[in-house]
């Protein structure tokens, strides 16, 4: 039986899909693009990473963010209450872009790794797996906490001239999450998911 085929995705070119080993990294063989990875291990981290994440991700969006003081006055600010104070000021537009780069677009993207990953995790395959696996791969574009991340730092240079900043526990699991997402986004096997797809057809 032959191997499968592949086509590169940037010259099109169809080649047979061959083991590599772990670690490893399949190049086309006429424009060098990446073709496929051998991840080790890749679904078992994709399913911690994304648990993880989603821990962090309640933190994030639960404890406050910044903690600020004047004099005896203090006041704290959560990532929601962030959002409604731009909705409320007129920033509407701005309001609904964090919205969806900043809680819809990371929470759907790590509850999508968990409903692909966790069924791999034990030899199944989740229902409508191609479509989720699809819809995952075009909203890590929308995955953008790190810019949010950089506005806050900006605000706190801006803040600490005027006030006593306190980063609070939100703030910390934010920054976190944004390396977790990263590192689950790279370790996504997707291999193992289209093999497992073949395997069931």
């Amino acid at each position: 039986m032959s191997a499968p085929l592949i086509a590169c995705h940037e010259c099109d070119l169809l080649q047979h899909r061959l083991p590599i080993p772990e670690g490893s990294v399949a190049k086309c063989r006429r424009c060098g693009a990446p073709l496929y990875r051998n991840i080790p291990d890749g679904v078992n981290r994709t399913v911690a990473l994304a648990i993880g994440g989603l821990v962090l991700f309640v933190f994030a969006n639960t404890f406050p963010l910044l903690s600020m003081q004047i004099g005896e006055q203090e006041s704290s600010a959560e990532l929601y209450t962030a959002v409604k104070a731009m909705w409320e000021q007129g920033e509407k537009a701005l309001s609904m872009l964090v919205t969806l780069t900043c809680i819809a677009a990371p929470l759907t993207v790590l509850t999508l790794m968990l409903y692909v990953f966790l069924p791999l995790k034990f030899g199944r395959l989740a229902k409508g797996t191609v479509a989720v696996f699809r819809l995952l791969t075009t909203m890590q574009n929308w995955s953008m906490m790190e810019v949010f991340m950089l506005g806050i730092l900006v605000t706190v240079v801006k803040l600490v001239k005027m006030a006593t900043v306190i980063p609070g526990l939100g703030l910390l699991s934010f920054f976190v999450l944004i390396f977790l997402l990263a590192a689950a986004s790279a370790s996504l096997d997707t291999e193992t998911v289209w093999e497992r797809v073949d395997a069931r057809q």
